[in-house]
């Protein structure tokens, strides 16, 4: 058995932001400069009664109407959100239900950011190559501007919300199209990106936020997200360009067998830095957040799908996939899109 992509769809909310709309409440803020930093001019944000679950759903549609795919023989669904409806139950059995998937189907959860799709992929893979699921719904669906402060300028312009849904399913052939992959984990950087109140820890004080200024004027509460920028971009300059060459050594690979590098879409500074360690040109080095910004789980499967759709990618391309960033953590893969990308 090999497991193999067979599509990808997203969706974004309706709303949006642009840098002139924060830079509108914030006149004292460098417009331009920030832009430049983060390449990011607009993101898509959820309004306040749409989760997770709705653009979940409303890509896996996409994905069933473009693809012909019949959802019947959906046999597994696994959902990676850090912004789940609820804590329990799972965001997949919201979605499995909404969506009229078969009651004889697996349905999980994955709680991983930015590397989430890398480890999804895996977790897919395995599932797939083992008999456990022959076709394969994966859905990453984060509404990241939830945990926003509007009034942190260190976050307020890099995050935006989406949704992506990719079908996988066993390939007609042994031909091994996903993997091997490269996974690591560094827990001491967990307070570098972090919502501190998100979860059983410091619940009691949730009810009540105070909201605090830091010294470089970006105010927040507990409840909302905080990211020790230097931290992060010190972290992402150390492993991931480590983990792009180990990806390609346990391929039996070299970089330049690889048409296309996929990162998570972090922002411009970052992935600029890795592409510069890397010494890669800039047509093999997928970038693709200016009008989304950082969409977290969904980022790779978007940019995946942009990049067929504007001859980055193509069938029979061989991608380098990675994704790093909360946790800490980080994970990196290739993969070979099928000469039916898209069509099943």
């Amino acid at each position: 058995m090999s497991a193999v992509i067979n599509a990808i769809e997203y969706v974004l909310p309706a709303r949006t932001e642009s840098i002139e709309e924060i830079a509108a409440r914030f006149p004292n803020w460098p417009l331009e400069k920030i832009a430049e930093k983060t390449g990011i001019r607009a993101r898509h944000i959820a309004d306040d009664d749409e989760y997770s679950s709705d653009f979940g759903v409303a890509a896996a549609e996409r994905l069933f109407d473009t693809t012909g795919t019949d959802r019947g023989d959906i046999d597994f669904l696994l959902v990676c959100t850090q912004t789940p409806d609820y804590l329990t139950p799972s965001t997949a059995c919201v979605i499995q239900d909404r969506l009229g998937l078969s009651k004889t189907i697996g349905a999980m959860d994955i709680n991983l950011g930015c590397s989430g799709y890398i480890y999804a992929l895996g977790v897919a893979k395995a599932l797939i190559e083992t008999g456990q699921a022959n076709r394969l719904l994966l859905i990453t669906t984060d509404t990241y501007s939830k945990f926003v402060h509007p009034a942190d300028k260190s976050v307020r312009s890099l995050f935006g919300d989406a949704a992506a849904a990719t079908l996988m399913s066993d390939a007609t052939d042994s031909t091994e199209r996903i993997g091997p992959f490269v996974y690591g984990t560094d827990g001491s950087g967990a307070q570098d990106l972090i919502v501190p109140t998100s979860g059983m820890r410091g619940r009691a004080t949730t009810n009540t936020p105070q909201e605090y200024t830091d010294r470089h004027g970006n105010t927040r509460t507990n409840k909302n997200i905080f990211m020790n920028g230097r931290a992060v971009m010190e972290f992402t300059l150390r492993e991931v360009p480590r983990a792009i060459h180990q990806a390609c050594e346990k391929a039996n690979l070299s970089l330049n067998d690889i048409d296309a590098v996929v990162p998570h879409q972090a922002s411009a500074m970052v992935l600029n830095g890795i592409r510069r360690e890397l010494d890669l040109p800039s047509e093999r080095f997928v970038v693709c957040l200016n009008d989304i910004g950082n969409t977290v789980s969904c980022s790779i499967p978007i940019a995946i799908k942009r990049a067929h759709a504007n001859g980055q990618a193509w069938p029979g391309a061989r991608l380098l996939l990675v994704g790093f960033g909360v946790g800490l953590s980080w994970g990196a893969t290739t993969t070979i899109l099928p000469d039916d990308f898209g069509q099943a």
